[in-house]
């Protein structure tokens, strides 16, 4: 593309705010910008009171030689009043923000371009990858960013460079607001996508960033917790115990009819020393880590489940107060039909299936694993899960681009993940059928559990109709419980339930996965 054919001049208006940047920086972020190949731009360059007077000369000599290069004063070095200037001046149909000291690849506008092109009318945001130093070397590193990602948003500010938003709908959202201090950016973004606009990944590096990744701050803090006030999400933001992340956590859901499914056949095991009849302490420590107000436990249990194990369950109906329903299922093993079945005699409007060798973790389980399905777009909630030996079991499932994994099964209790992703909230293309919880409208809606998936895969192949579907899956880090896994059974995987799944949903290999850091 070597023109801008049939496009209105200019698409788009480039923001940038000098405060004590040197010429240098400046040199290079103006070549970058003087280099793209599409010539639709125009570059709005707002100077702070503390900018230099080389940077002023050398501003003032570039708009001297070209038109597209708007040099403006702006009141004070604050990043919002920058902005706020540059938008005023801006006449682009798309806005985006440029670091000085930051570069763009040639064809960077060219490209997002074509994204929006392809988009339509309804497009309002599109980011794309970038490229920063090494945190612990002289080299550069890639940033390929998940595909849009809400939830991760509120935690960690990830979308960052290159993005650009429809000026028309960033100007109706109230724009780049003067108190938004150092959040200025993401403020802007966050009640830009309230609006309900469609958001783009281009899955390319088209952005180098040349300064430290910005941590998130209590501007940070601010401009979220008003962004959950607006939305209707009852939460508080707080910095998180992790340097650079946000903490978000939502007043439980306690009232809201639910229902534990749990398929069993008795298994008991040694756990720390101490024999247990597994399912009799995962509804005990439970129910002991929740409060929520209407809480039945549906026990899908087959014939050769030990008469004991029942005696427990139903021991703790008296000394526990619990509403427990034990339904029997003497049909050929299928665990998706279990669940199926535990979901038709359930009452709850939210059903949450576990397995039944878990037990709790952290207090208010229940609630807390349900909350966020009050949430317009959320279809499935999962937790965090552990190993007995206090290793990560569950930390979402990859599906796409060569992947079919937990990439962090057996990372260490305290792991942040990549890009802190283990220490935050978070969409994942995969939730484990050892721990989900979905409103029983998504269930019904799509289908409930395959029962072409007997032991392997049906929790994949639930996740993929849930995405079908046009809703979120979102892992829960603060939601923690253990999970002795597969005593009960065996998981080993045969060549026929890959085969099955990829008949359904393409090979692994083909499509792509969307919600994880640094995979293409």
């Amino acid at each position: 593309m070597d023109a801008d054919e049939g496009m209105t001049a200019p698409r788009f208006s480039l923001l940038t705010r000098v405060t004590d940047a040197g010429p240098e920086a400046f040199a290079v972020t103006a070549a970058s910008v003087a280099e793209q190949s599409l010539p639709g731009w125009e570059w709005v360059v707002a100077l702070a009171p503390s900018a230099s007077s080389q940077v002023r000369d050398a501003l003032r000599d570039a708009a001297a030689a070209e038109p597209r290069i708007i040099v403006l004063e702006s009141d004070g070095d604050e990043l919002a009043a920058g902005l706020a200037a540059g938008l005023a001046a801006a006449s682009g149909d798309f806005v985006g923000l440029l670091d000085l000291g930051d570069t763009l690849t040639r064809r960077a506008l060219e490209f997002v371009a074509k994204t929006i092109d392809a988009a339509g009318d309804d497009l309002d945001v599109v980011y794309t990858d970038h490229d920063e130093p090494e945190a612990d070397g002289p080299g550069r590193q890639a940033y390929y960013k998940p595909d849009w990602s809400p939830e991760r948003l509120r935690h960690h500010a990830y979308v960052g460079w290159l993005c650009v938003m429809r000026r028309s709908t960033l100007v109706e959202a109230g724009g780049f607001r003067p108190d938004a201090g150092s959040a200025a950016a993401l403020d802007a973004l966050l009640r830009v996508t309230e609006r309900g606009g469609d958001v783009q990944h281009v899955r390319r590096v088209l952005y180098r960033r040349n300064g430290g990744a910005p941590h998130e701050d209590a501007d940070a803090v601010t401009a979220v917790q008003e962004h959950l006030d607006r939305v209707g999400i009852a939460a508080t933001v707080t910095l998180s115990k992790t340097p650079g992340l946000l903490q978000i956590d939502r007043r439980p859901d306690v009232t809201t009819t639910t229902s534990v499914i749990i398929p069993t056949i008795g298994t008991a095991k040694e756990i720390w020393g101490t024999r247990r009849n597994l399912v009799t302490e995962t509804v005990r420590t439970v129910a002991e880590h929740s409060r929520h107000e209407d809480l039945e436990f549906v026990i899908v249990y087959d014939p050769p489940t030990p008469e004991e194990v029942l005696e427990e369950l139903r021991a703790l109906r008296e000394s526990h107060g619990l509403r427990i329903r034990l339904v029997v299922f003497t049909e050929k093993f299928n665990f998706s039909a279990k669940c199926n079945v535990g979901a038709a005699y359930a009452a709850g409007d939210v059903l949450v299936f576990l397995n039944d060798d878990m037990a709790a973790r952290s207090d208010a389980v229940i609630e807390d694993l349900i909350a966020p399905l009050r949430e317009p777009g959320v279809g499935a909630t999962g937790g965090k899960l552990f190993f007995e030996d206090g290793t990560v079991q569950h930390g979402g499932v990859r599906f796409g681009s060569g992947h079919l994994s937990d990439p962090y099964r057996r990372a260490s209790a305290d792991a942040l993940g990549e890009r802190g992703e283990l220490q935050i909230n978070r969409e994942v293309t995969v939730l484990t059928g050892a721990c989900v919880a979905v409103r029983r409208e998504v269930f019904e809606e799509v289908g409930g559990f395959s029962e072409r998936f007997p032991m392997n895969f049906n929790d994949v192949d639930f996740g993929l109709k849930i995405a079908r579907a046009g809703l979120r899956s979102v892992w829960l880090h603060d939601v923690q419980l253990w999970h002795f896994e597969s005593v009960s059974r065996d998981n080993t995987v045969r060549p026929w339930e890959f085969s099955r799944l990829e008949q359904r949903w393409g090979s692994r290999k083909v499509v792509r996965e969307r919600y994880s850091n640094n995979v293409r």
